[in-house]
């Protein structure tokens, strides 16, 4: 017995082949009809191709809208994914905006924060003004103090600068070692020295018998040991008399009127 051919792969056939395919079928099963006397007689494939031929356009109509459709449900998935990248990167941005609002917030509290301790919290006094044994120096003292002792202050003390008033002009005038730059850490108090001489000649004398004298002490004041941009600047200025080594404090009293001994110093308020 003699087997059929094998089935031709149906996916591989393009619809030329299709169509064919249907014709030879359909003239195998009339030729089969016709030998079986089925049919007075065979008939020719010519109405097959016919109907095919008009099927044609049906089809391919079919196909296209089967690929049109195919093609609007991707644009439709490549839309919504679009939209869904663009969502996502205005949740990011506003995100990323909230985030640095927030931490731009945050660096201004802590600066005003600092700019309160550094000010309102910290207090800087001249609180004594000496004679130095050499017969022509004299030793300043400050006392810093810091009001709230379970929040450390870390100050950088830069070279504090002296200056002698002479005329209208202030003339600076030369500091020791006692206030070298450094770094203090403020818990509570503490002094810090300054050493300096007043050896002009002209200096103006604004209160019989002393010398007009100006004191900076500049400081950058932090929170941290090691500070990056959390700093402050503050600069303190104080304003004294100064009575002169080897002065003649009868003649001072005669003029001033004072009841005793003539004081070393007299500070004045910030001007």
């Amino acid at each position: 017995m003699t087997r059929p051919p094998p089935l031709p792969d149906l996916d591989s056939l393009s619809s030329a082949e299709k169509d064919a395919l249907i014709v030879s079928l359909w003239q195998a099963i009339d030729a089969m009809e016709t030998a079986g006397s089925i049919r007075p007689a065979p008939s020719d494939a010519t109405e097959l191709r016919s109907r095919i031929s008009r099927a044609e356009p049906a089809r391919r109509a079919k196909e296209q809208a089967r690929t049109g459709l195919k093609a609007k449900l991707f644009k439709a998935r490549y839309g919504l994914g679009l939209l869904a990248v663009i969502a996502i990167g205005f949740a990011a941005d506003f995100a990323i905006g909230a985030y640095q609002a927030h931490a731009l917030a945050l660096r201004r509290q802590e600066a005003r924060a600092l700019e309160n301790a550094a000010f309102a919290g910290l207090f800087v006094e001249l609180t004594d003004v000496a004679y130095e044994p050499d017969g022509k120096s004299y030793r300043a003292r400050l006392t810093l103090q810091n009001t709230n002792p379970a929040a450390p202050l870390y100050i950088m003390l830069d070279p504090a600068r002296v200056f002698v008033q002479a005329g209208l002009t202030w003339q600076g005038v030369s500091t020791e070692a006692g206030s070298r730059a450094r770094v203090v850490k403020l818990d509570g108090s503490e002094d810090i020295q300054v050493v300096f001489q007043a050896d002009i000649a002209n200096w103006t004398e604004l209160m019989p018998g002393y010398m007009h004298v100006r004191i900076e002490n500049p400081m950058l004041i932090s929170r941290s040991s090691e500070p990056t941009d959390d700093l402050v600047e503050r600069a303190n200025r104080f304003y004294v008399y100064l009575k002169p080594q080897g002065s003649d404090d009868a003649a001072i009293r005669k003029r001033m009127n004072f009841p005793g001994a003539p004081p070393i110093f007299i500070p004045m308020p910030p001007h």
